[in-house]
Parts: structure tokens; sequence; C-alpha cells
């Protein structure tokens, strides 16, 4: 018997069970984003006009990645309900790029992994955040790749609310943080200043005088016919015309390198950071941050620029969601290379700061180390202030309801959709079917275990002589051998 006729028996249209990671379910994506939610979905989530913190510990297949696209879809609902009152999200997921560059950087890739990963820091963090929040914000207003989400355009008429100095910040941003492959830089900060129509003839001002500098000397000698003895002066009195000049860029210049050595997690070269440094008017630039040490104070105020620039702009809270610690190709899996990289996020100053609200979703495998920590640790994560949830863990009745979701997402008939008492007989009631949905813990092997029970149940019969209804036996003896599998899976034993 094969699997979509037992399937189209009970009216439904598509496998609710074929898929086991959020990101690739089309399944969740398109009818259950919005169904069952976790039990604790609601201090995890919390309110989307009120940013809070959320840090929650959970084991692999336990819906983490699900959550997440679960909170996005719910900010993006609100943004479109409250254009005024946005919030901006930042994905903070694909640490990759960030850990790369952060390896090469200080030690090169002959440099091990654990030994790379402790020494990032705080502001490590705060650079990675700023640069996919200053680069998003920068293509939305370039509007490069366009914007199909209505609740995240950023209008022209927005743009002309932002004042001078918001819009020299946003420049200054967009030096240390824009980071686009898809444009040369220099070309990109050259058309963000020209859409936020920001002058800047006061740069010109060296130009110019060095310009007249040499005009003028050069006329009095061609005047007095000075060339042939004195060209030696004249050199000197047209160089000292250019040195207000010169000295600008090179100030800049080490401004620009002492940027480019403290910003570990991206490439920025110095000559195009002084380029796009010296079109902003020195007076302007004079006490702004500049992140060239190594300390959390400059990128904080940096931070607070952003925001400012985004309120103006309709957003009224940044959402920070960090995800997928784990999958990372230096991390590979190492709980004390993820306590590396993660646990310098735990400064209660950063994960409460006004008009911010972070959505940690981390692997359970970190969760004893939070055991191991001394006073000091405590007292400055205040995790007891983060809405801390130690275990993703669900209840077989919400199991029950998760699988009841997605098999009325995939019914044919909208009117009688299907349930999964109807794929049972009369052997199996509700109360086993919650108790088997308990001991499997979690959606992924909820997901694996009931494709594999389909599939034995259908391996048993022929199409000419089908059963249509899975009995207690299949059950219990399906359970039995996943259960076991999943054991020397968890043991390093399996794969399942």
């Amino acid at each position: 018997m094969k699997i979509s006729q037992f399937l189209e028996h009970h009216n439904i249209a598509d496998n609710p069970f074929s898929q086991e990671d959020a990101s690739t379910d089309h399944v969740f994506s398109e009818h259950c984003v919005t169904g069952v939610h976790h039990p604790d979905w609601d201090k995890i989530f919390g309110k989307p006009d009120r940013p809070s913190t959320s840090v929650v510990f959970g084991e692999k297949g336990s819906g983490k990645t699900a959550l997440r696209m679960q909170m996005i879809n719910e900010y993006r609902t609100y943004n479109n309900a409250h254009p005024e009152k946005r919030s901006y999200i930042i994905e903070y997921d694909d640490f990759n790029p960030f850990l790369d560059t952060f390896r090469e950087r200080l030690h090169g890739r002959s440099r091990k992994p654990e030994k790379s990963l402790r020494k990032w820091r705080l502001w490590d963090h705060m650079d990675a955040i700023l640069t996919l929040g200053v680069t998003k914000l920068v293509g939305k207003i370039l509007d490069d790749r366009g914007e199909a989400d209505p609740g995240q355009i950023i209008s022209p008429e927005s743009l002309q609310k932002l004042s001078r100095n918001q819009k020299r910040d946003l420049l200054l941003l967009a030096s240390f943080y824009d980071h686009s492959r898809d444009q040369n830089p220099v070309s990109r900060w050259k058309a963000l200043k020209r859409k936020l129509k920001f002058s800047n003839w006061a740069c010109w001002k060296q130009v110019g005088i060095g310009i007249i500098a040499t005009l003028i000397f050069l006329g009095i000698a061609w005047g007095f016919g000075l060339f042939t003895n004195y060209w030696k002066w004249i050199f000197l009195f047209v160089l000292a015309g250019w040195v207000p000049l010169i000295w600008k860029q090179l100030r800049l210049f080490m401004s620009a390198y002492a940027a480019s050595r403290q910003i570990h997690v991206t490439d920025l070269i110095p000559n195009v950071l002084r380029k796009t440094l010296s079109a902003i008017p020195p007076g302007e630039i004079i006490g702004q941050p500049i992140p060239s040490r190594n300390r959390s104070d400059d990128r904080y105020e940096l931070l607070a620029k952003f925001q400012g620039i985004l309120n103006t702009l309709g957003f009224e809270q940044i959402i920070v969601v960090v995800d997928r610690v784990d999958e990372p190709h230096l991390i590979n899996g190492s709980a004390e290379r993820m306590r590396d990289l993660v646990w310098p996020m735990f400064d209660n100053k950063f994960l409460k700061h006004p008009g911010f609200g972070f959505k940690l979703l981390l692997p359970s495998d970190m969760a004893p180390f939070l055991q191991k920590q001394e006073r000091d640790f405590y007292e400055r994560s205040r995790l007891d202030k983060q809405n801390l949830i130690m275990s993703l863990n669900w209840s077989g009745e919400s199991l029950y309801d998760m699988t009841n979701d997605r098999i009325r997402a995939c019914s044919a008939k909208e009117g009688t959709p299907a349930n999964v008492q109807d794929l049972f007989d009369e052997t199996v009631s509700k109360g086993m079917l919650i108790d088997t949905f308990s001991r499997l813990r979690v959606p992924r092997h909820l997901f694996k275990f009931f494709h594999k029970l389909i599939v034995d149940h259908c391996t048993k019969f022929t199409e000419d002589d089908p059963k249509w209804k899975i009995g207690r036996d299949s059950l219990q003896t399906t359970l039995a051998l996943y259960l076991r599998d999943l054991d020397a899976f968890d043991r390093g034993a399996g794969t399942l």
C-alpha cells in the first residue's frame, strides 16, 4: 500500500510529517506559522510594542527555529498595522562570515578555533549587530533590491524628516558598518549621500586653499620670472598651501586605520574608510564616537545614534533574534565554543538597553555551564531579569494539538478536516496518543516518528487488501524501535 493512498483516504492532500526543519518546512511556513505556539510563547515573545529580552535553552528539534519564524511573522503583522510604531528586526543567525573574519584578522587560519573564540568580546557582538542593522537599513533606503513587505518600507517622506545631524550619523554608521557585497563601498556610500541630500561643501575648504595658494604663488613666480633661480622656494610655498588638506587626510587615515584594527568581524579597508570620512565636513566629525578601541562605550553611542535614526523613520524598537549558534563550522556543535561565543552577550546593560529586545534561542547543551559560573557572572548578566527559560519542553497535549494542526492544514476538504484520531483504530485512545507523544519530547522527534509509523503501516499491507487504520501493535512496535534508535543516536552510536 502506498503512503499517498493512505493519506488520500483520510482526505490529507500532503504529508504533514515529511519535513523536520522549520526553515524548509512548507507546511509550517504556509499554514502553521500562526497556529500552535509553545506554552511559554507569551513569556518568550512578550508584547510587540514593549520590547523585552528572553533567553531560551532548547534541545535540537524543540522548535527554536519555528519560534524565530513565528516571532518574525508576529512582528511583521504588527508593523503592517502600526506603520509609525514599527519594530526593526535584525536576524542574528548567520555567524559564519563574522567568525571567519574574526579568526583571520586576529590569528590567521592556523589558529585553533577554540583559542580564537576565547578572544571574542561583547563589542564584537555589537559590531556584528550594527553591521547587520546598518547594511539592511542602507539597502532599504537605496531600494537596491526592492521591498515586498510594506511594514519595512522606508518612504522618501520619512527620509525628509531626518535632521542634518541624523543624516551625518547615518553616513558615519554606513562608513563603519555598511558591508554589502553587491556594490563598491565608496559608490554605495556616495549613493546614500545623494539619497539623503547631504551637502558637504565645507569638505572642499582645504582643497580651495590649496588651489588658491598654488595659483597665487605660480602667478607671482611667472610674473617676476622666478622659475629659473627660485623653483625650490616656489615648490615649498605651493606645498605649504596644501598642508591643511594633507594634515586632514593624514588624521583621517590614522582614525580609519585604528577603526579597521578594532572592528574584528568585517574587513574594513582603511583607505576606503578614509575616503568616506573625508566627505563629511571636519567640524561635524569632531567629537563623534569612532570604534577605534577595545571597549563597548563607543559602540553604545553608535547604537543610540542608530536608534535615533530608526525612530525618526518610524521604528520605535529594535528586535535582535539570535539563533543557530551551534551551526557555524568554527563552532561545529561544541558546547564550549558556543559558550565562548554567547557568554559575552550576557551583560545586563546590553540586554536591557532601552528600546532593544533580544531573543536568544540557544541550544540546551549550553545550559549546564550556567551552574558553573561564579557570582560575578550572575551580577553582570542578571539572568533573573531576562525571562530565562531553561528548557523548551513540550507536553504530550501540546504535541497532540500540534499534530492536529498540521493534519488540518494538509486536509483536502476544508469543511471536514482530518483529525489525528481518525488515523488510528478503536484500540488506540487519545490518552495513549498523548502518552506516546510526551515520550518523544520535541516536535522534530514527533515528525520523524509519525512519518516512520505511516511508512511501517503501509508496508505491511498491499493495494488489493489495504488497511486504513493504524493499530495499537504497530504504534507500540514502531515507538519501541524509534526510541531505541534515538537512544543510540544520543550516545553517538547510530543515526536516525
